[in-house]
Parts: C-alpha cells; sequence; structure tokens
C-alpha cells in the first residue's frame, strides 16, 4: 500500500501524523474516533500546540509583557492555559471579559480594548480590577474619567495611538493608518496623553498601537516602535510602557517564513534602548498582543464529505457538512486554506479540487484550490489546518446552523472545551 501524501509542515501542529492506515491523528487521538464521539463539523484544538506557542513567545520575548489576544479564540480552559503559562491577555469588550472572569484568571493580568466600550463593560473593568483600560477616542476619556469618579478609584490607562505605519495585509485587517475606526491619530494623541495626565482619575501607564494582522516584515513594528517612542519623548516622557499590539503572521497553507521573533524582539529593545539612552529617559517596558499565531497552528477544522461533483474542464467540487458559518474568513477576507483526507489512506492520483460548505450562498467556499485524492467520497473525513484563530470566534448560526463543539486533545486524550449548540438551543431563543 502507497503512503498517504505527507502533511505540508506549516499550517498543522507538531503532532499531527498519520497512522499506518493513513488516519490522521491529532495530540495522539485518531480523527476518526472524535468524529465517531463528537460528530462533525468539529473544531479541534491540539492543546499541547497551544502551549508550545504560548511558550514560544514567552521565550523570544524574554522582559516583555505578552498579553494573549483573546479575539483569536477565547473560552475558559484557553484562559486557563494562557493563565498558566504566565501569560497576560487581552479582552474586547464585556464578552470576553466575562469569559476570563468566569475562568478565575487574575484581573490585573488583563487588558480591556474596544473602540465604543459602554458604561457598563468599563464600570464592569473598574469594579473587577482589571489592569489596563486601553483609551480609544477622547469621548473615552470623559467617559471613563466620569465612572471611575463615581466609583471613587483610579483607572490605569493607556491611550492608542495610530503609528501610520502601513502593511501589506488584507484592507479588513490594517489598523496602522489614519482612516480606519481605531485609536487617536499622532496630531490629537498629544493634547489627550495632557487631558488624561490633569485627570486626577487616571494613571498613563503607556501608549499603545495596532497595525493589523498576518504581518511578515519587521520593520512595520520598529516604524511602530520608533514613531511611538517619538510620541513619548515630546509628550509624555515619564510614561513606563508601550504596547505594540499584535498581528504576527502564520502559515495557513505552507510553511512559515514569517518574522523570526527573537531576532524583531531584540531589535525592538534595542531601539527602546538606544532612543530613551539618547534622550536622558527611562526605557520604557516593552508589550506585545500575540492572538493568531498562538491560537491559529493549534487548531484544525474536521468535517466529513456529503457530496463530490466534478466539473468537466474545471474542477471538482466536494461540499462538507460545514461552512460559511464555522469560517467565514475565506469569504469575509479571501484567506487560503488547505483539506486533507483524513479518515484513510489514498493511492489515487491527486485532482484539482475546491472545498465547498453546506450553506445556500455561493461564497461559501472553504478552500478555493485545493488537492485531494480522485477517489475522495461521501462519508470521507477532511480536516483543514490552521483553523484555531477567528473561525470559532467569527462563526454563526447562518441557516440555523448550530455551531460546532470545541474539543481539546492533548496525550491521546480529548475534552469538550466549548459544547456544541443544538437546534434546541436555537430554538431556546425564539421567542415568537
Amino acid at each position: 500500500m502507497r503512503a498517504a501524501p505527507a502533511l505540508v509542515p506549516g499550517p498543522w501542529p507538531a503532532t499531527a501524523r498519520r497512522d499506518v492506515q493513513g488516519v490522521l491523528l491529532l495530540g495522539g487521538v485518531p480523527v476518526t474516533a472524535l468524529a465517531e464521539r463528537f460528530g462533525t463539523p468539529a473544531y479541534i484544538v491540539d492543546e499541547s500546540e497551544f502551549r508550545a506557542r504560548c511558550a514560544m513567545f514567552a521565550r523570544a520575548f524574554d522582559g516583555f509583557d505578552i498579553y494573549y489576544a483573546g479575539k483569536s479564540f477565547l473560552c475558559k480552559a484557553i484562559a486557563r492555559i494562557v493563565a498558566e503559562a504566565g501569560l497576560r491577555l487581552d479582552v474586547c469588550g464585556g464578552g470576553e471579559l466575562a469569559v476570563a472572569l468566569a475562568a478565575g484568571f487574575p484581573p490585573n493580568r488583563i487588558v480591556l480594548h474596544g473602540n465604543n466600550k459602554s458604561a457598563a463593560e468599563l464600570t464592569r473593568a473598574l469594579t473587577s480590577g482589571v489592569g489596563r483600560i486601553v483609551i480609544d477616542s477622547e469621548n473615552e476619556i470623559e467617559l471613563l474619567s466620569a465612572i471611575a469618579r463615581r466609583l471613587g478609584v483610579r483607572a490605569t490607562v493607556l491611550l492608542r495611538v495610530v503609528a501610520g505605519v502601513r502593511t501589506d495585509t488584507h484592507p479588513h485587517n490594517a489598523t496602522g493608518h489614519e482612516d480606519q475606526k481605531f485609536g487617536l491619530g499622532r496630531s490629537a494623541a498629544g493634547p489627550a496623553i495632557a487631558r488624561i495626565r490633569a485627570d486626577d482619575r487616571f494613571e498613563l501607564a503607556g501608549l499603545h498601537t495596532h497595525l493589523g494582522s498576518q504581518i511578515r516584515t519587521p520593520a512595520a513594528y520598529e516604524a511602530a516602535l520608533t514613531r511611538l517612542l517619538d510620541l513619548r519623548a515630546r509628550a509624555a516622557p515619564a510614561c513606563p510602557e508601550i504596547n505594540l499590539g499584535g498581528g504576527f503572521a502564520m502559515a495557513y497553507t505552507e510553511p512559515d517564513t514569517g518574522i523570526d521573533l527573537e531576532d524583531l524582539a531584540r531589535e525592538l529593545q534595542a531601539r527602546a534602548d538606544a532612543h530613551s539612552r539618547t534622550r536622558g529617559l527611562t526605557v520604557p517596558r516593552l508589550a506585545i498582543e500575540p492572538g493568531r499565531s498562538i491560537a491559529g497552528p493549534a487548531g484544525c477544522t474536521l468535517y466529513r464529505v456529503g457530496t463530490v461533483k466534478e466539473r468537466p474542464g474545471l474542477r471538482t467540487y466536494v461540499a462538507v457538512d460545514g461552512g460559511l458559518s464555522d469560517n467565514i474568513r475565506p469569504a469575509l477576507l479571501g484567506a487560503d486554506y488547505t483539506a486533507a483526507l483524513a479518515g484513510r489512506c489514498s493511492t489515487a492520483r491527486g485532482i484539482r479540487v475546491r472545498v465547498v460548505g453546506r450553506h445556500c450562498d455561493a461564497g461559501d467556499i472553504l478552500v478555493r484550490e485545493g488537492t485531494l485524492p480522485a477517489d475522495v467520497r461521501p462519508g470521507d473525513l477532511l480536516a483543514v489546518p490552521g483553523t484555531g484563530a477567528y473561525c470559532r470566534s467569527f462563526s454563526s448560526n447562518f441557516n440555523h446552523s448550530p455551531r460546532p463543539p470545541v474539543v481539546g486533545v492533548r496525550s491521546g486524550r480529548a475534552r469538550v472545551l466549548v459544547r456544541g449548540e443544538t437546534e434546541e438551543d436555537l430554538l431556546r431563543l425564539d421567542l415568537g
């Protein structure tokens, strides 16, 4: 029997391998057993890979504050793993904060983001002892000050500044330029810093910026840091922190050729040291917020094939039992993924395929250009790697589809991290 095709190393967890029958194992668990026990579609999270990536960032950015960006994927189990790894946590809005607090995550290690936080969210952050609140607008300065005064507390804050650095990424993922909704431009940041420093309800901990996602060029981070260091020297020389956000690229369809994290950390720290030394200032503590690059490669989505349609002269369409509702990124962002036959070995030649979902939308495409064995058939299991970030977070009930479960695998064992929804769950909310 010819061996099954090797897995492309980039998008898969380190534990991913095939057994002698060609069955894919994740975290030591055969996907055939996962499908039988939990059904399909199902998000599979390799907990060892997630932990290893937390450790990788901790090593590379030794001396930095590292906040895991919960928006990429967050549940109580993940929050606890992040805490155990010694990382901090970045949450966006009240829902993510609620998950973090329910998991027992230390609130003083949480930073709260959001361009339009409600009074209730800010109140909860202050009363629960959240360590940092990122001020995103002039309006928020006034609102947060009033809430802090009413509660009789001080708010430790960062000011989000648009660095004015463009990155080569999808427009929806680019946040370092002026024409977008987040933060204050550098011309407005100076007066905002003065307002914050003059208000006895605030402690200005630092400046924050974020350039976007899937960034592969160190120069972008270096330019952003230089601009924030210049702003700090002019407007807030005693400001002790600079947070550069996240956006570190990950591989989706091939081995990662992105940023060398250790080299980047050394360059950023050296730049902060030199800039501060020449101006006689204290060196700020640097912070980053990786999310996708930790969660993404730790996750795979498991599907079962329902139909196969050959379009002569074009390609073969392989439809699975999930789609747009569990991974909107190909439709929303043009994201590329790969798929692999996961439940058996095949000796058939590879053919050009498009893996599509089951939803009533022509854009319901999971893998636009892929290769699968020519004998792919209904009932086969497919695995799509690199889905640990922003797939569950972006998921929906399109066509009234229940969201899939999230299953953690580690050392040959599997556990449910987030229960899959049922039709009863959906109907329970419908009060008509």
